[in-house]
């Protein structure tokens, strides 16, 4: 009684002390950047992105087009390696708001524009380029109606095109709308990723802090004629007349050789009661939810329903085989094997090394270590670490996570090969085959995708630094764990067979229609988990929409998980009982063949819903890009498949009694 007593009072009072401490301590925001406070009247700079445009997805620099320049010129931002690989080239700008000051100003007047200043600019009217900025981190936002309904957009137009003319104009004049949150704490502490010139409120600073935060970032888009001889005369920030967007082509500012541009830019602060953590929900709106909650559910429903049937009709098959040939003796088995066909016959021949097992167990090292960046990721994202405020973490974590998992990588692969070989001998050859495969496919598809912007002279061209910084990533990091995986492998308990193989292979019954067809036919079902989704991915990539919806695509990762493994189990006992004793490379493909027809579906986007993209080099790009994203697909799930038909053939076999 007195030690249940003692307990009592202890736990009472690490239960006090936790209650005190959360009170005490201050709270956090995990996922984005610091919060910051302005006080009136400080100075805030807005920055800016790469133009970007949805028909060629090449982006360009901001200031390759005559804009206004800094008047302390121009400074790039720190980037992280997921934005550099992006093609983000963040640069700052004389866009300047001093806060709760709504003003007019000017920024500046260009010099005569020339023949190559008009063509640029009149080229990238054309192809619909957009201008990114960006202000406290909050990418700027414009609505737009098209046919009656408002859409939001993030940026906007360098120029407009009216219909039936041969005329550009170019925006030159900008009406920001800034939401501002009135702050006012005690002891709270803000955390995070961080910004460049962005501070932290915590306790120690202040017992009551105070000031605005900025919630929301809007922009209106007009072009204006100016008389440049008047505004010339104007220094930068200068204030002038706040004006309406003109509806008149001639009062708009026309893009023409000698013409000279007046830049100019007023600002409205205006009171929100949205607080800052919640002001990237107007960015996370996607479009379409209800399709896309209905379309996700509906297939989970049909999926799982389809599966429950086919493992159900298996589970009984499996059973009734088993149960049937451990009922009968020695004697009876003898009779039944040379009376029967089926699996039951192949149990020489089903662990025979199959063709090209070197590069089986390559590919199956590859595939375990791409799953497992997978499922981390997603996993991480799902959870909200993965934050759209910070710019280019999704592909960073990928990166470090893809690198650090070749150790999982070496380990699955080399203990394949032991198991097959029956010896580790030749180790090292397959683990540094790992750690080149799919590096090396990325590296060269890369390589040609990366001249071809070179010579675009585009934004998302990688540096020669860069391509050095990531190869001495790869040797540094991913190649010693592979390495390092491989030994553990060889030094992990052998995994038995459970019958001898013999040392005459069976010939394999001739067949009406070739195997493959199956096998390929195999992909459309997880396919079915799967195209939904991609249609959403296919559209946050190359239509600049945000996908932040990764609980539903945690969701459909695991059910991918399910159904490629159930099909390829499904397909290796089908062939078993055909007496196919050659399962290895169809229990593979019978679930990687979805690769094949997310590349078919990548290319039906690209020709119905991505029309708008021009010219062979965008085009180029894309299917490049899909090609490395099939790649990947088709070794993750053709290795998700492998294993568990693996497993379920020993399991199969060891239940077999033998002589």
């Amino acid at each position: 009684m007195a030690l249940s007593s003692i307990s009592k009072r202890r736990f009472l009072a690490a239960f006090f002390y936790v209650v005190l401490f959360s009170h005490v301590c201050s709270g956090f925001y995990l996922p984005g950047s610091y919060m910051h406070t302005y006080s009136t009247g400080g100075e805030i700079y807005a920055k800016v992105n790469s133009l970007t445009s949805i028909e060629t997805e090449l982006p360009f620099g901001y200031y390759s087009l005559p804009y206004c320049k800094p008047s302390g010129g121009i400074k790039k931002s720190a980037e992280n390696l997921g934005e550099l690989l992006m093609g983000d080239q963040i640069d700052n700008s004389p866009y300047r708001f001093r806060m709760n000051k709504n003003e007019s100003l000017y920024l500046c007047t260009t010099h005569p524009l020339n023949k190559h200043e008009v063509k640029l600019l009149k080229q990238r009217t054309r192809d619909l380029y957009q201008v990114n900025m960006i202000l406290d981190n909050l990418p700027a936002m414009r609505f737009a109606n098209q046919n009656g309904v408002k859409i939001q957009w993030t940026g906007f137009p360098i120029g407009y095109a009216p219909p039936n003319s041969n005329d550009d104009y170019i925006i030159n004049h900008l009406k920001f709308r800034v939401l501002i949150h009135e702050y006012e704490g005690a002891g709270l502490e803000i955390i995070g990723t961080g910004e460049e010139d962005m501070g932290v409120i915590s306790e120690a600073d202040k017992k009551k802090a105070s000031g605005y935060e900025i919630v929301g970032f809007v922009v209106v888009p007009c072009s204006i004629k100016y008389d440049p001889e008047k505004m010339i005369k104007l220094h930068m920030y200068d204030n002038t007349t706040s004006v309406n967007c003109p509806q008149e082509l001639d009062k708009s500012q026309i893009i023409r050789e000698q013409e000279r541009i007046s830049f100019t830019y007023e600002v409205e602060f205006v009171k929100s009661n949205i607080r800052w953590p919640s002001r990237w929900d107007a960015y996370l709106k996607m479009e379409g939810s209800r399709v896309h909650w209905f379309s996700i559910l509906n297939s989970l429903m049909v999926i799982f329903f389809l599966a429950g049937i086919v493992f159900v009709i298996f589970l009984r098959t499996v059973r009734r085989d088993l149960t049937r040939y451990e009922e009968l003796d020695k004697e009876a088995q003898a009779q039944m094997n040379e009376e029967l066909s089926g699996w039951k016959l192949v149990v020489g021949d089903v662990f025979r090394e199959p063709n090209h097992s070197n590069l089986l167990c390559v590919m199956v090292g590859d595939g375990v270590q791409i799953t497992g960046m997978a499922v981390v990721t997603i996993v991480f994202a799902a959870l909200g670490f993965m934050s759209p405020a910070s710019r280019g973490m999704l592909l960073t974590g990928m990166i470090i996570l893809y690198l650090f998992l070749g150790i999982a990588a070496g380990y699955v692969g080399v203990r394949l090969w032991k198991t097959i070989k029956g010896t580790s001998e030749g180790w090292r050859s397959v683990s540094w085959s790992i750690a080149c495969f799919f590096p090396g496919i990325v590296f060269l598809i890369f390589t040609v995708l990366n001249f071809i912007l070179w010579g675009s002279n585009s934004t998302g061209a990688l540096p020669i630094s860069l391509y050095f910084v990531l190869l001495s990533l790869w040797f540094c990091i991913s190649v010693p764990l592979t390495l390092l995986g491989g030994f553990l492998g060889t030094k992990a308990e052998d995994i038995q067979y459970p019958v001898r193989t013999n040392q005459i292979p069976r010939e394999i019954p001739a067949r009406k229609y070739p195997s493959w067809l199956l096998v390929l036919g195999a992909g459309t079902l997880p396919f079915g988990t799967l195209f939904i989704e991609l249609f959403f991915i296919l559209s946050s990539i190359w239509l600049g929409r945000f996908y932040y919806v990764f609980g539903f695509l945690l969701v459909v990762l695991l059910l991918l998980v399910i159904v490629c493994a159930e099909v390829s189990v499904v397909l290796t006992y089908m062939h078993l009982c055909v007496e196919d004793w050659m399962w290895w490379w169809k229990a593979f493909y019978a679930s990687g063949s979805v690769a094949l027809y997310v590349f078919l579906y990548s290319i039906n986007y690209l020709v119905f819903d991505l029309q708008s993209l021009s010219g062979p080099v965008s085009a180029t790009l894309y299917l490049g890009y899909s090609l490395v994203m099939a790649v990947a697909i088709m070794l993750s799930t053709g290795t998700i498949g492998f294993l568990t038909s693996f497993y379920f053939v020993h399991y199969l076999f060891s239940s077999v009694k033998m002589d």
